[in-house]
């Protein structure tokens, strides 16, 4: 089944839509400002930049994911050497 649409309300959706879309594309390039705005001031702060990246990234997952990722993670370091297997010997 065709969908028939006159072409002033075809005029119209497509007005809406382009319009709308064109408000968000503002709001995004806004907020990409205020982004780069707020890590440089963090850096100016004395913030590691690429530390605070990774502390947003594991605040968005669950609780069993960010585990799951530093486990991993983990396993890796240390079987590149990068830290050391910690043995508790008495």
């Amino acid at each position: 089944m065709a969908v028939v649409l006159n072409v002033e309300s075809l005029t119209e959706q497509l007005t809406r839509y382009v319009q709308r879309i064109e408000s968000l594309e503002e709001e995004k390039t806004a907020i990409a400002a205020a982004l780069r705005e707020t890590f440089a001031q963090a850096k100016l702060e004395g913030l590691d930049i690429n530390a605070l990246k990774q502390v947003i990234k594991f605040r968005k997952m669950d609780q069993e994911d960010r585990e799951e990722q530093e486990t991993t993670l983990h396993a890796y370091m240390e079987a590149l050497g990068l830290i050391r297997h910690m043995t508790h010997e008495n």
